[in-house]
């Protein structure tokens, strides 16, 4: 029974290792107000070819607007996108160590706090506000490197699904870091909106 227990508890580790809670955290109210604040200022950008997806960036190359434009928002990822099981990579490859300043629009908001703190802690590339869509789902996919995720707006119908592990990330301010280099998609199942600060993560914390 108890070498049951053991492997029990093991497997649920190693479930959950794709998964990693951070020790710091963020005031929600502040966050959301800050999402607020942006959105009264700039919408999200849809023209990212992604149906029911769009972003808004907070840093970029410096001095170079354009590195926030376009493809360059999405950056390369790999799917399989039909029965054959074949991958294959998607869209341009992105050197996410140039993305080192933080857009001037935005230096009066919380989030400008927010990226100092994150950028003490960890070394980041692109770093941006995810929509997702009410009732949608991003395609069967993986990145280049992990990400870290701060829940702002969510609902219980919102899940992160990394291989066959699906887990509900709740907006109360803590920071996430998700093993993006496995295949993976989220899903809104609700009828709000989710929105998420992702910020690329350039050194892994997960074991190969």
């Amino acid at each position: 029974m108890n070498n049951i227990s053991s492997i029990n508890k093991f497997n649920l580790k190693s479930q959950n290792d794709d998964f990693q809670k951070q020790d710091i955290s963020f005031d929600i109210n502040k966050l959301q107000d800050a999402c607020n604040e942006i959105l009264a200022m700039k919408g999200f950008d849809t023209s990212l070819g992604i149906p029911h997806f769009a972003s808004i960036s907070l840093n970029q190359i410096p001095g170079d607007p354009d590195s926030i434009k376009g493809s360059k928002i999405r950056g390369v990822y790999w799917t399989k996108p039909d029965s054959s099981g074949k991958e294959v990579s998607r869209d341009i490859d992105i050197d996410e160590t140039k993305y080192t300043e933080f857009v001037k629009d935005f230096e009066h908001t919380y989030f400008k706090f927010v990226f100092d703190e994150l950028s003490k802690r960890y070394k980041l590339g692109r770093v941006r506000l995810l929509l997702k869509e009410p009732r949608s789902t991003l395609s069967w996919h993986k990145d280049p490197e992990c990400r870290l995720h701060v829940p702002i707006v969510t609902n219980k119908g919102c899940s992160m699904v990394i291989e066959n592990v699906a887990k509900h990330l709740p907006a109360d301010g803590k920071v996430w870091i998700t093993n993006n280099t496995k295949y993976h998609n989220f899903f809104n199942g609700g009828e709000q909106a989710r929105v998420h600060l992702v910020a690329c993560v350039l050194e892994s914390p997960f074991k190969k």
